[in-house]
């Protein structure tokens, strides 16, 4: 017995012992993979917060970084372009209106001042320190009219139409002064669908130097603008854009993000909201130096009266081709296919033709014949691919000048 016991006391006594070790190896264990696993939770969790959702925080962050920044390149653009822009008034001599006549009314009581009355606005913009300003053919239309630039500071002056594209809604306009402020003329060809831009102008007529703010909505369209005293006018690659538009903007800058300018804000479309077009840039820049180099606006001529072909006209006529422009005439004697004299009179260019390509570069959707005539001036010959009569030959035209 007595052994038994002191067997019993030792087991005894060796049981902290052992536990202590025991507590010791699970305490080593959980170590261990706290360890483990927490070096695992840190790879995943990198990950997570690496994934998805961290990336729309930081991007959350960088766009609101880009709003910031993009309202502050707004409000600099405007402080350096308002100077420059300019509200062009129309004015005429009442008596000289259909409708208006000082008998058997006096129309000195309701405008004692003076027989010219304003009767129009637009918009402009300076291009030259010497007083040069682009602005929308449509505002300075009347040949009759009087037209006054008023300044962003107040200042008026006298204007000179000095020419009107005579197939574009472009116009240049001189006053007499000196080291005004310009803009910058920039590249229309690289637009982008999205960009950010700018509109500024006389809106209504009545609120000079308005700005609206948007993006490029749309580029090469082709579109009819109405409501000018010379009737509708087809529009070719201009320039979609849901800045705010109105009557009276006509003539003024659209402004990309570093302010220079991009378009010329010509037209809108009555039926939808915020849908504005202006002419490119490049149109304005052209229109400059043919006036530079021959003292006016100058445009080449074809003479053709036409339609782009695509899958539809190809069906309905029954045509070989799905592109080109066929010469067509309107179906009255003042809408000829192909007016006599003219430079593709001269070439041999007849009705159900199609010009296929000018040049080189192919007629179609994306290149119509207008389009890429713009780019030539009078008096230049250019090769035509034409299709004839079920043949294709090649046609030599001197272009003329439009008038």
């Amino acid at each position: 017995m007595a052994e038994t016991k002191k067997e019993e006391k030792i087991l005894t006594s060796d049981l902290p012992e052992q536990q202590e070790k025991l507590n010791f190896r699970l305490l080593a264990l959980v170590v261990l993979l706290s360890f483990i696993f927490g070096i695992a939770g840190s790879i995943f969790g990198a990950q997570f917060f690496n994934s998805t959702p961290n990336q729309q925080l930081q991007d959350s962050g960088e766009i609101k970084t880009i709003q910031v920044n993009e309202q502050s390149a707004v409000v600099d653009v405007v402080k350096r372009a308002s100077p420059a822009v300019v509200s062009i008034i129309v004015s005429k001599d009442l008596n000289k209106i259909p409708g208006f006549s000082t008998s058997p009314f006096n129309l000195d009581q309701f405008f004692p001042d003076s027989d010219f009355q304003e009767v129009g606005g637009g918009s402009g913009f300076v291009i030259s320190s010497d007083g040069l300003i682009a602005t929308n053919k449509h505002v300075v239309e009347d040949e009759n009219a009087t037209y006054t630039v008023l300044m962003n500071d107040g200042k008026k002056y006298d204007a000179e139409v000095l020419s009107r594209d005579p197939v574009n809604d472009l116009a240049l306009v001189k006053i007499q002064a000196e080291n005004l402020t310009t803009l910058t003329l920039g590249d229309s060809s690289s637009l982008q669908i999205g960009q950010k831009v700018i509109a500024i102008g006389n809106s209504l007529g009545q609120y000079r130097n308005t700005v609206t703010t948007g993006v490029v909505s749309g580029i090469g369209r082709t579109v009819t603008a109405s409501g000018s005293a010379s009737g509708s006018e087809l529009l070719e690659g201009v320039i979609q854009t849901d800045a705010a538009i109105n009557p009276g903007n006509s003539g003024g800058p659209l402004l990309d993000i570093g302010g220079t300018v991009i378009g010329i804000n010509t037209a809108i479309d009555q039926l939808g909201q915020l849908v504005g077009f202006a002419l490119p840039v490049n149109d304005l820049k052209k229109d400059w130096e043919s006036f530079k180099k021959f003292g006016r606006i100058v445009k080449p001529f074809l003479g053709v009266r036409y339609v782009l072909v695509n899958e539809t006209i190809k069906e309905e006529n029954e045509l070989t081709v799905d592109y080109g422009a066929l010469i067509i005439g309107g179906g009255k004697p003042s809408e000829p296919a192909v007016i006599i004299g003219s430079a593709a009179d001269k070439a041999g260019l007849r009705e159900g033709d199609i010009i296929l390509e000018v040049n080189g570069i192919r007629v179609d959707s994306e290149h119509s014949l207008a389009g890429i005539l713009k780019d030539y001036d009078p008096s230049d010959v250019v090769k035509m691919k034409v299709l004839t009569r079920g043949e294709t030959k090649e046609v030599t035209v001197t272009l003329g000048e439009s008038k």
